[in-house]
């Protein structure tokens, strides 16, 4: 599978911030197809924190499907941000991700951050409620 130019939603979120977390990544082609759909459970982490790992999550597979181009979606303001370069990461935990996050990065020919409004993105918060559902029952 050549996919050059990927669409990526991801969310992240906690119940009780810090509370047990969950991210939810969604992957589509240009095409607007769905290429994957991933979740996973953190433990205990806050919002900001399992948004940030949502990212990591998202650019490990986005390797793994020979992505180059990546547009993000995320309904976090504060995340787009941070990572678009706007906003400073003041948080000490949340640097030793964006630090990851960079790493990864380097390994794609363009990545932007996109702000969308949390109606738009439905599937990724729906994945996260599902990581959490899971391992908390």
């Amino acid at each position: 599978m050549n996919s050059t130019k990927l669409i990526i939603y991801t969310d992240g979120g906690a119940r009780g911030n810090p509370g047990p977390a969950g991210i939810g990544v969604v992957i589509y082609n240009h095409q607007k197809e769905i290429l994957g759909q991933y979740k996973k459970f953190l433990g205990v982490a806050t919002n900001n924190q399992a948004e940030y790992q949502a990212v990591v999550l998202a650019l490990e597979k986005a390797q793994e499907l020979g992505g180059e181009e990546i547009d993000f979606f995320l309904d976090s303001e504060l995340v787009v941000g941070q990572l678009s370069q706007t906003m400073k990461v003041k948080n000490k935990e949340l640097a030793k991700i964006f630090v990851k996050i960079w790493n990864l990065a380097l390994g794609f020919k363009r990545i932007k951050y996109h702000h969308v409004p949390r109606e738009e993105n439905k599937l990724a918060d729906k994945l996260v409620n599902q990581a959490i559902d899971q391992k908390q029952e």
